[in-house]
């Protein structure tokens, strides 16, 4: 495969990179602002309802995911057609003024509209992994990716914590801030924000692609892509645990106040931070792609394990840094499945994963609380709170032996891997 030619030019590269990086970090930060207060608004609208505010709340989740996944494989389509630089800009613009009609939100249907418009706009993140695709050889796209995770945990370790202190002052007053940072976004990459696709390696806009079918379609012509995107299916969906129902069984399990919630979480992040912005690099130029990836995926389904088998506080927490380094499969499976697929067709894979992450985000929750609220009912035969995280062990455990068998037989002359 023939390499763009900002491959062979480190500096400018690095110089991408950074934009690159900064661009998402804010982009991830103002989602993180939101995360505190949002349900404080919708239990406002409701007269403070808390159960109706839950029911709502699953139901924005609901339709956010099913926004992404109708629209990210269009502006992945589109980033490949017009470039990676115009999508990562209307991602901004629209996301800076959709929190504006938040924070303006007069009633529940206007909020509502607002996560509808969010979650079609927040492309930011997979254009920026077809981005890094586009500037980075092979060789080196795991690293990459891996300061993509590390914006995404510094932006989830201050954004809520942000998110909470304005709240304070105002619930509306995050929402502000956010759309502040989101233009400011906005115009840094206006002005400063290079393309990264040229104009000889763009493909036709077409429906047939743009549409989640046509781009899962892509995926199945591409049996080792398709098999790697399975195993990344199955991360989406167990890792839609966490969000699901750790609070709900930090609380029932271990009595844990918001404070020692909010503690965990940041702790969580930091040590996501350390692995994704300081060992990712290493560990793929020691082990390779396709070993980090399934070392990864072991350490995930060993955290989740003791996540759920936890008999204590002090327990769980020493399974945050056995979880951390789970961070290790994303950028390692980001490097092997965009090595295999055109530098034309980078923004359609994107988009794809996108939309995979959409239907786990969709199905994920449901399946998640429903088997909380299953195992510590009075009727279940067993009392086990920690089943959720025990399932979705069992869901990456499976994961582990499609990753081996998708990766092997080719891992010898896979271009982004070395040999294993």
């Amino acid at each position: 495969m023939t390499e763009p030619s900002s491959h062979s030019t480190p500096g400018p590269r690095r110089a991408a990179l950074v934009f690159i990086f900064i661009t998402i970090l804010l982009d991830i930060l103002a989602m993180g602002m939101i995360i505190p207060v949002l349900p404080k608004m919708v239990e406002g609208f409701l007269g403070g309802d808390t159960a109706r505010a839950a029911e709502i709340l699953g139901l924005f989740s609901t339709m956010w995911a099913l926004m992404q996944f109708i629209f990210s494989p269009v502006l992945g389509a589109m980033s490949d057609r017009f470039g990676r630089r115009p999508v990562v800009l209307l991602s901004n613009f629209g996301l800076g003024f959709d929190y504006i009609l938040m924070a303006l939100a007069p009633s529940l249907g206007w909020l509502f509209a607002g996560r509808i418009i969010s979650g079609i706009t927040a492309a930011s993140i997979s254009t920026a992994s077809a981005y890094i695709a586009d500037v980075t050889p092979p060789e080196k796209r795991a690293a990459s990716f891996g300061l993509l995770g590390a914006a995404f945990g510094i932006g989830f370790v201050l954004g809520p914590a942000i998110g909470g202190m304005l709240g304070v002052i105002s619930p509306r007053l995050p929402f502000w801030v956010a759309a502040g940072l989101s233009l400011a976004n906005a115009l840094y990459g206006l002005f400063v924000l290079p393309e990264s696709l040229p104009p000889e390696r763009r493909r036709p806009f077409q429906w047939r692609r743009a549409n989640p079918v046509g781009a899962l379609a892509m995926l199945r012509s591409k049996p080792e892509v398709l098999g790697l995107a399975s195993v990344h299916f199955i991360y989406n969906l167990a890792h839609v645990a966490l969000p699901s129902v750790f609070v709900l069984y930090a609380s029932y399990r271990f009595g844990w106040d918001e404070r020692a919630v909010g503690l965990t979480m940041a702790g969580t992040g930091i040590s996501s931070l350390i692995v994704q912005g300081g060992l990712v690099r290493p560990i793929v130029k020691k082990l390779g792609e396709r070993r980090t990836l399934l070392l990864g995926l072991s350490f995930g389904a060993l955290g989740f394990a003791i996540y759920g088998l936890a008999e204590s506080g002090a327990m769980f927490w020493l399974g945050i840094p056995v979880m951390s380094l789970w961070g290790l499969f994303g950028p390692s499976s980001q490097g092997l499945m965009s090595s295999r697929i055109g530098q034309s067709e980078q923004g359609q894979l994107q988009g794809a994963l996108s939309s995979l992450m959409g239907i786990a985000g969709m199905i994920g929750p449901s399946l998640f609380t429903q088997t909380f609220a299953h195992f510590i009912s009075p009727q279940s035969g067993a009392h086990l709170p920690g089943a959720p995280f025990l399932l979705a062990a069992s869901l990456l455990l499976f994961a582990i032996g499609l990753a081996w068998r998708v990766t092997s037989p080719r891992a010898e002359v896979a271009p982004a891997s070395p040999a294993v």
